[in-house]
């Protein structure tokens, strides 16, 4: 939580100004008892009206300019608290995007969703109230105290027995509570990914009938977070009535003592109301105080979750050797060279001892059953993850010589997932090309078949999008998405089962349009469909994460079985 502190010194000016004119009220309202006691002795006691007035005018005064610094100090609290989180989740967001794929599987979404939300919105509360309120409180007890010394030493004495007594109850209470909130936000990471899965499987829980399971998995969840924050609710629920005990007792006992030395002459009744004003006061911060802690362990839980997030070091590591390494003289565009690779340490091997080579310009297809590999390949060819063992060369270099933008740079990828972003037809394909142009724009979509309805649109290029193609079939998001990738004009254009949505008349279109580019752009089709690289110049053929042959369509045919056996299904089917 410490860290993250570094974030509040763009703001030195109002975390300085914020205390400082709440320090200032808490003068004025100091002042209230001691004008409340020369009211009574010398003004109501003495039947002098015009005195009595007099302070009157001087309460109403310290009200105002109390009220004048308490609404400056909030501005300037406010101010530093909403500046902090503005740059905390500038700098988180801009982190989570450094941090590799394996890293950020390894969080999850829904807890960065909820560190980014939540733990954030949990941070400025915490951060306002500790400007507004953690110096001004122990100042007014210690203020208070100081000024009952001022009136009545003996009397005193209550006040430095009842402030270490409450000082020992809130940080029992906070000592016990700080671990209950982190289980509590752990509790919520738990029941928000539930919830996010449900709402993103919706249609596959409805097709299966599976509501009233789900729902029950939500209530048990739900009840397990309540349970927890019905626990630690008790333990800081005690807060409040143990503080008011002992301050009140305080009080009964200062009113006691105080009407003894009221008897004797020691003291005057405006002193002891002066007294009695003070030991309200301090019960009044106390209670304050007790209720702040409350926010601050929630806030310290909120800043460790955050923080160690921002503790992630990067696992990409960008080992830029460019200008050491010559051009590309052997005409591979693309070579595997032994690449074994797992997600976990732990995990099976995704992909085992890979070894291929693509010429620059071919169009080449990689098949495989479910769970073989081919998406795994094409992760490691953009460096979304890293190879445990061998290494993979593009274009004449090792791919970790180049800067994550360069490689990048240089494959267009249409991923397995459609993805499209809420706005208008015209933004999403630009993700490709910023700089295209509209005729160029016109030339992808007719390239992707989709074209033709986006003429029929009215608004054509302009047509809008809604958040996560909702308005959109599948086979409409692919092509947008295929249009996407073609207008980048990269050297490797990498279609990952792009056209899985798409019927055989259009993906036949579609190859066709593609094998135009061959020559000119390296092409990578991945697919479950042996029509669809049956013409490839190579095939790739994977299998349980190794690669067991790779050819033409017509030696695969004579030689791999697991080809034929694809191809036979596929016939048959």
């Amino acid at each position: 939580m410490r860290k993250l502190l570094k974030f509040l010194k763009p703001y030195t000016k109002e975390s300085i100004l914020g205390p400082l004119f709440k320090w200032i009220e808490v003068l004025f309202e100091l002042c209230v008892p001691l004008v409340m006691a020369n009211m009574i002795d010398q003004g109501i006691a003495r039947r002098n009206m015009s005195y009595v007035g007099k302070m009157f005018l001087l309460l109403v005064l310290l009200a105002v300019f109390g009220f004048l610094a308490s609404i400056t100090a909030q501005y300037f609290a406010a101010k530093a608290a909403t500046g902090f989180t503005r740059d905390l989740k500038h700098h988180f967001y801009a982190h989570i995007q450094n941090l590799s794929i394996s890293q950020l599987d390894e969080i999850g979404s829904a807890s960065l969703v909820n560190r980014m939300t939540n733990d954030m919105n949990q941070l400025q509360s915490g951060v306002n109230m500790t400007l507004r309120l953690v110096l001004r409180s122990p100042f007014v007890v210690l203020g208070a105290m100081c000024m009952a010394f001022s009136i009545s030493v003996k009397i005193a004495g209550i006040f430095l027995i009842t402030i270490p007594i409450l000082s020992l109850i809130v940080y029992v209470i906070m000592k016990m509570t700080i671990p209950m909130y982190r289980k509590v936000q752990e509790k919520l990471d738990i029941l928000l990914l539930h919830t996010r899965e449900n709402l993103i499987g919706m249609r596959v829980l409805r097709a299966f009938c599976k509501e009233e399971e789900e729902i029950q998995h939500f209530l048990d969840k739900n009840q397990s977070l309540t349970n927890w924050q019905k626990k630690v609710g008790r333990i800081s629920g005690m807060l409040n009535p143990l503080t008011f005990m002992v301050v009140n007792l305080a009080i009964a006992i200062l009113i006691w003592q105080g009407a003894v030395e009221v008897s004797i002459g020691n003291l005057t009744q405006g002193e002891v109301i002066a007294l009695y004003n003070y030991m309200s006061q301090i019960l009044v911060e106390l209670i304050k105080f007790a209720n702040l802690l409350v926010l601050l362990t929630k806030c310290t839980a909120s800043g460790d979750r955050v923080q160690a997030v921002l503790d992630y070091a990067p696992a990409m590591k960008e080992e830029i050797k460019e200008t050491s390494i010559a051009k590309n003289e052997s005409g591979n565009m693309v070579e595997f060279r032994q690449v074994t690779f797992q997600y976990h340490e732990n995990a099976a091997p995704a992909l085992q001892n890979i070894s291929f080579q693509i010429k620059t310009g071919e169009m080449v297809g990689i098949i495989g059953a479910t769970g073989s590999g081919k998406s795994s390949l094409v992760h490691l060819l953009l460096r979304f993850y890293d190879v445990k063992k061998g290494e993979i060369w593009m274009d004449g270099k090792n791919i970790a010589a180049y800067s994550l933008r360069t490689l990048r740079d240089k494959i267009a990828l249409c991923p397995q997932k459609a993805v499209v972003f809420q706005g208008s037809l015209r933004e999403n394909l630009l993700w490709g090309n910023p700089e295209a142009t509209e005729d160029e724009m016109w030339r992808a979509l007719e390239d992707a078949q989709i074209k033709e309805l986006v003429e029929g649109k009215p608004d054509g290029l302009d047509f809008y999008i809604e958040q996560g193609g909702k308005n959109l079939s599948g086979g409409q998001k692919q092509r947008i998405t295929i249009a996407r990738a073609l207008l980048q004009k990269a050297k490797i254009l990498i279609l990952d089962d792009s056209a899985s949505a798409l019927d055989y008349v259009t993906e036949a279109k579609l190859r066709k349009a593609l094998e135009k580019r061959k020559g000119t752009q390296t092409i990578i089709m991945v697919s479950q469909r042996t029509l669809s690289i049956q013409h490839a110049d190579q095939i790739l053929v994977l299998d349980d994460g190794n690669l067991v042959a790779h050819g033409t369509h017509d030696a695969l045919l004579e030689s791999c079985e697991v080809y034929q056996e694809i191809v036979q299904v596929q016939k048959g089917a």
